[in-house]
């Protein structure tokens, strides 16, 4: 398997792919390895995860100039997401114990009745490649905490930070028999679909997570998907600074290459201010610095997927020939790397695929309403239902619109977050279950209730 920087579309290294005889060796050190993890304390299981992230902090420039030349993120925003995976795991190391540990409900002469919570088993993590480092500690690590083992696959695109991922886990202390990597692209997630695994944790497209959905459902095992978006942004004529909204919206659409499953998707702008709104924000986005993704000051990096450039570039001619109009980009940038120029089009309508289908990719669409009630019904109108977030003055009057919005984030007067505390869900095809906050502690350990008499 070959790992391209999509940057500069040159070979970074070659890797073995995983053979179906080398996935169940694997598997069979991980059925062995975690029963004797489970017995680890918690405490100490707690305590190895602190030090991988010290091991991250330490060794940040490292790994993200890897994250950088395998997956084209520019080289601060893998910085960041380095910084940021390390503030989720700060949340698990802090909370976990709380959550995991025995809960007595009943306490009565005779009678003690309480809950504890038990590993899964060996759990599959299929991961993204658009944030390895964020979507996978979602997963890995209240999985690792909770007592199970990890059969962990990377992303094609994203698999050298996947090793990385594993270096420093066992560096840590994570047992080798604990945490396995499997390498490979679609033929080696089959064949984990196939094993005798004791849960799947998905990060990716809603079509992908179908599959597996359905693949695994015979098994009767934890199957939890985080999927895609095509999320919603609402800016009401009452907002103070339309400039600072128009840079910080634009931010949420751009950022990382609008690869993003919450990024901002489609944009409805009240009409007495969409003409400044739209003047401002093509203003910021025209001020983006595209370029190499290490080059300093560059915002716009390559594309990790060479085939993303003529799905943007269907959409940009979808949405003209139905009367779009296109402010500014549109198309791909000549010369080596997978590069696309950061896009914004007005005069869009839910006739056309920008404004229906998840684009993941720096465009977006911009669209005038002329009140509240028709902002949310055309924000309504999606099968997905991941983020909203709606920008106004007045908080009563954003939570009014975001009620009636089935998504499972809502933000007032910001975008493009996610917050460790907070639990991290999708409804409709954006799918289901939540990481993070103490659902996602608890997503990977079962309860089992305890009645003691005596």
């Amino acid at each position: 398997m070959q790992i391209v920087n999509p940057a500069t579309e040159e070979i970074i290294t070659t890797l073995v792919e995983d053979s179906p005889e080398s996935l169940q060796s694997k598997l069979k050190t991980l059925q062995k390895g975690q029963k004797s993890w489970a017995k680890v304390s918690l405490k100490k299981r707690i305590g190895i995860i602190a030090r991988f992230s010290d091991l991250l902090a330490e060794n940040i420039e490292a790994l993200a100039a890897t994250l950088t030349a395998e997956m084209g993120k520019p080289l601060q925003q893998a910085r960041n997401e380095v910084n940021g995976a390390r503030a989720r795991i700060k949340y698990f190391v802090d909370n976990s114990q709380k959550y995991l540990k025995d809960e007595t409900v009943t306490r009565q002469e005779g009678l003690t009745e309480k809950i504890s919570y038990e590993p899964l088993g060996v759990i599959c993590n299929i991961s993204a490649w658009n944030y390895p480092f964020l979507v996978g500690v979602n997963v890995f690590i209240p999985a690792l905490i909770g007592g199970n083992a990890v059969f962990y696959k990377p992303s094609e695109f994203s698999t050298l930070t996947g090793l990385n991922i594993e270096k420093y886990l066992k560096k840590a202390g994570v047992p080798d028999d604990v945490f396995q990597v499997a390498i490979g692209a679609r033929e080696v997630g089959e064949q984990l679909l196939d094993m005798p695994l004791d849960g799947y944790f998905f990060t990716g497209s809603y079509k992908t997570g179908l599959y597996i959905y359905e693949k695994v459902a015979n098994k009767m095992v934890p199957c939890q998907l985080e999927l895609g978006g095509k999320d919603p942004l609402y800016v009401a004529e009452d907002v103070a600074d339309i400039a600072s909204v128009a840079a910080g919206t634009a931010d949420g659409a751009f950022y990382n290459n609008g690869q993003s499953c919450c990024a901002v998707e489609r944009i409805y702008v009240h009409e007495k201010v969409y003409d400044q709104y739209v003047d401002a924000f093509v203003k910021e986005v025209q001020s983006y610095k595209i370029g190499q993704p290490d080059e300093e000051g560059v915002y716009i990096g390559a594309l990790s997927r060479q085939s993303q450039l003529g799905f943007l570039a269907n959409q940009v001619k979808d949405a003209t020939e139905k009367g779009a109009n296109l402010l500014t980009g549109g198309k791909s940038v000549t010369g080596k790397g997978y590069f696309f120029e950061p896009t914004v089009l007005t005069g869009v309508t839910h006739q056309m695929a920008v404004m229906k289908d998840e684009s993941f990719g720096p465009i977006i669409g911009i669209m005038k309403v002329k009140d509240d009630a028709e902002a949310t019904k055309l924000m309504q109108d999606t099968e997905y239902g991941l983020t909203a977030a709606v920008y106004t003055a007045d908080k009563k009057r954003a939570e009014k619109i975001l009620q009636q919005i089935n998504a499972g984030t809502s933000y007032w007067n910001c975008c493009d977050r996610v917050s460790a505390p907070l639990p991290w869900s999708g409804r409709k095809n954006s799918g289901f279950g939540a990481t993070l906050s103490h659902p996602g502690i608890r997503a990977f350990v079962k309860p089992k209730a305890w009645h003691l008499r005596g």
